[in-house]
């Protein structure tokens, strides 16, 4: 109000008289001392706050320990004794309660007893041996070799997978220096056999107890979207199953560019469940792709005459060759005239040349019969193969031939080692192919074979399609009622570790 009138007029109004409570009560007893430095406001808060620290510290009346009178509870030996009883720190250890000296009743030890049995699980490793495992367990070698020889009567050592624990009681020794005798063992020696192993009368008798397992193949399908890979492992494929499954239809379409995401994948695998409830599986036995609700590939794995490959539904197995090559040598002679190294004057070099050392292996560019395999003129040991379709090769200096005519040999296997034998200057191989027994330039043939079946095998193999594909989907993933194995009647190893504790047979 003093701002919105004149300076004169507040001035004529007479300022109303304050009483000194009034006055007192505007003091500021505490001014701020980071405000005003230096003013009267400043100094006289400075001097409150001296005053009210000394009257603090003339009045601080000190620290002193409290005393407390009377006699202690306990006595030092009541206390030592009374300790006994107490829960107490490690660090005491042994000082505790009373202590008696030794007597004449009180003889020393001559040697700690030994434990009656000892029970322990061994695991059979990769590249172990059954005999080798037990004496690592303490069996004697004589005992470890016996065992082992009563073992591989129920079941091939061999047979015993890598990871098989072996449970084992262990008796009493005569002595000290000898090797415990084995009282009791207990394996799975394979996915359906189980193996028991008692001491009775002396000996052990053994006892094979067979686990039903059912071994319907694991079916699983499902769309394959963003990724085949992560819609095939969120359905329950593992992942060796997938690969397996990607490489082989990558053989007949592209998997990058053919599978769409609308598709779906078809993938059986071997599959075995034991009653007891394990389950295992084994490799890829279907690869199909379904697209439009109608199979676009179906491919299974199939034997003929003694080769295994995948075939397609149709019966046509999978593509192989290419242009091939005998020998990992250079070429050092091409097809076409030439002056002959021996002979002197041009004329047809009707194959191709390829350098290699001595002994180095021949193959077979591609599957045939074996017509010639001996000495043939200036070819020396030379083999001849013929292909089909009026298609044949011939191999020639060999130092070594190692098939004979007549015989069927596959693509890549070694038919003969280079040499220099017939007319030649050195070790090397003279390749030809024919067609219609006429010699061509081999550089300009490809090689390329695809197994058909036909009559009865096309018959068996659609048939096995037909039985892998009426296969649930997931079926053989459904939860099945777990049955234990038939009970042992030699006792399980906690029977048997009962009896022996408690002194029985």
């Amino acid at each position: 109000m003093a701002q919105a009138l004149p300076l004169q007029t507040a001035r004529a109004d007479a300022e109303p008289r304050l009483s000194w409570r009034d006055r007192l009560a505007l003091i500021d007893l505490v001014p701020d001392l980071g405000d005003a430095i230096g003013s009267r406001e400043w100094w006289r808060g400075l001097a409150t706050l001296t005053l009210l620290c000394g009257a603090a510290i003339s009045t601080f009346p000190g620290v002193r320990p409290l005393e407390v009178g009377g006699a202690p509870a306990l006595g030092a030996a009541d206390f030592n004794e009374a300790r006994a009883q107490m829960i107490v720190p490690l660090a005491y250890g042994g000082d505790t309660g009373r202590h008696m000296a030794a007597t004449d009743a009180v003889r020393p030890l001559a040697q700690t007893p030994e434990r009656p049995q000892i029970e322990l699980t061994a695991t059979l490793g990769a590249g172990d041996s059954f005999a080798r495992l037990l004496e690592r367990s303490g069996v004697g070698s004589g005992d470890a070799q016996a065992l082992a020889s009563q073992v591989s009567s129920a079941v091939p050592l061999a047979d015993i997978a890598p990871g098989t624990r072996i449970d084992l009681i262990l008796g009493r020794r005569a002595a000290r220096t000898m090797p415990r005798p084995v009282e009791a063992l207990a394996m799975r020696a394979r996915f359906d056999l189980r193996i028991e192993m008692e001491r009775i009368d002396g000996r052990l008798v053994m006892r094979r107890i067979p686990i039903a397992v059912d071994s319907t193949p694991l079916r699983i399908r499902g769309r394959v979207g963003d990724s085949l890979y992560r819609s095939a492992r969120a359905a329950g494929a593992s992942p060796e199953s997938i690969q397996a499954y990607l490489r082989i239809i990558g053989r007949q379409i592209s998997v990058g560019s053919d599978i769409r995401a609308s598709d779906e994948y078809d993938i059986i695998v071997e599959h075995r469940r034991a009653e007891t409830g394990e389950s295992e599986t084994g490799k890829l036995l279907y690869a199909g792709l379904v697209r439009g609700g109608k199979p676009r590939l179906s491919m299974i794995e199939w034997t003929v005459d003694g080769r295994t490959q995948w075939f397609e539904a149709s019966g046509v197995g999978q593509q192989s060759g290419g242009v091939g090559r005998p020998t990992n040598g250079r070429i050092t002679s091409t097809f076409g005239m030439r002056r002959h190294p021996i002979l002197g004057y041009k004329r047809m070099h009707s194959g191709v040349d390829f350098g290699g050392g001595y002994g180095a292996p021949i193959y077979a560019v591609s599957d045939g019969l074996v017509t010639i395999a001996g000495r043939t003129g200036g070819f020396g040991n030379y083999v001849k193969l013929s292909h089909g379709a009026g298609l044949g090769t011939g191999y020639g200096h060999m130092s070594r031939i190692a098939v004979r005519p007549g015989q069927h040999v596959s693509r890549g296997q070694v038919i003969g080692y280079i040499g220099s034998t017939g007319l030649s200057t050195g070790p090397h191989l003279h390749y030809e192919v024919y067609r219609n027994g006429v010699a061509v330039n081999p550089l300009s043939v490809t090689f390329i074979s695809r197994a058909q079946l036909e009559g009865k095998a096309l018959a068996d193999f659609r048939a096995r399609i037909r039985q892998l594909t009426s296969v649930a989907p997931g079926g053989a993933m459904s939860a099945a009622p777990a049955k234990p194995a038939q009970g042992p009647k030699l006792g399980s190893l906690a029977d048997v570790a009962t009896k022996r504790a408690g002194g029985g047979q």
